[in-house]
C-alpha cells in the first residue's frame, strides 16, 4: 500500500486492517503535518516527518494501541525532533528545540491541544536530557528570553554559573541518550510551562524549577536569594 503523500509500500500480514489504518492516519494527517512543521520549522522536513510517521502506523502492531491520535502525535513529534537534533549534528542548521513559540494562545480548541502535546513531547525530551538547573536555565533562557543574571536570580547562582549551565544543556542535547523521565515531574513542568507561555505569568514555572535546581547544584554554586520573578505580557497569536 502507498502511503499518504508518498510512493513507499510496506507489506503486511494477511488480515491487517489496513485501511483503517489508513483512515485514522488521513483524519489526522494535517494535524501531525502542523506538528512537524512547528518543531522543523521547514515544509520539506514535516512533509518527510509524517511519512515516516505513517511507516510506523503501518509497521506497528495496532491492536495494543489505545490510543491512536495520541500515539501518532506522540510518535510525529519524536521523530521532528531527531530531525532538528541530526541537522543540527550535522552542522545544517543553528537551531535549539522550539519552546518560544508553541505556548501562543490558539484560536481553537484543536490547534491548543496540538500545542500542548507538542509542548508535552518537547518537554519530556529536555527533562530525559538535562539536570534540573540546565532545565531551569534552557527554559527560562529559549522559552522567556531570560537574561542570565535573571536566571542567576531565579536560581540563586551567580551569572557566570547561569551562562555555564547554559552552555552545559546545549551541549548535553548534542550528544546525551537520554534518561528515563518522572511522568509526575513532567506533568507538573508542562502544565507550568503552558500557564507562563498563556498568561505571562512566569512564577509558578520559576519556583518549580528553582526548587528542582536547588537539589542538585553544588552549595558553592549557590548564593542568597535575591528577586527575580518577571510577570510578562501574555503571547498573542
Amino acid at each position: 500500500m502507498s502511503t499518504p503523500g508518498g510512493e513507499a509500500t510496506v507489506l503486511t500480514e494477511p488480515g491487517d486492517d489496513l485501511d483503517r489504518a489508513l483512515e485514522i492516519f488521513l483524519a489526522m494527517r494535517t494535524q501531525l503535518f502542523r506538528i512537524a512543521r512547528r518543531v522543523t520549522g521547514d515544509i520539506a522536513n514535516a512533509e518527510d516527518v509524517v511519512q515516516d510517521a505513517w511507516l510506523r502506523w503501518q509497521r506497528t502492531d495496532r491492536r495494543d494501541i489505545k490510543n491512536p491520535a495520541a500515539f501518532l502525535t506522540t510518535t510525529t513529534t519524536h521523530l521532528a525532533i531527531n530531525v532538528i537534533q541530526s541537522a543540527r549534528h550535522r552542522h545544517e542548521i543553528p537551531t535549539d528545540l522550539p519552546l518560544a513559540d508553541l505556548g501562543v494562545p490558539a484560536q481553537d480548541p484543536l490547534r491548543e491541544a496540538e500545542q500542548a502535546a507538542t509542548v508535552e513531547e518537547l518537554l519530556r525530551e529536555l527533562m530525559a536530557r538535562l539536570s534540573p538547573a540546565e532545565l531551569a536555565t534552557y527554559l527560562l533562557r529559549k522559552g522567556f528570553d531570560y537574561p542570565y543574571d535573571a536566571i542567576a536570580g531565579v536560581l540563586r547562582t551567580t551569572t557566570a554559573n547561569a551562562r555555564q549551565l547554559a552552555r552545559r544543556a546545549q551541549q548535553r542535547l548534542d550528544g546525551d541518550p537520554g534518561r528515563e523521565v518522572d511522568p509526575d515531574a513532567h506533568r507538573l513542568v508542562t502544565d507550568a510551562f503552558l500557564v507562563a507561555a498563556r498568561t505571562g505569568e512566569l512564577k509558578l514555572l520559576e519556583g518549580l524549577l528553582a526548587e528542582s535546581a536547588a537539589s542538585t547544584m553544588r552549595p558553592h554554586a549557590r548564593r542568597p536569594a535575591r528577586p527575580a520573578h518577571r510577570q510578562l505580557a501574555p503571547r498573542i497569536a
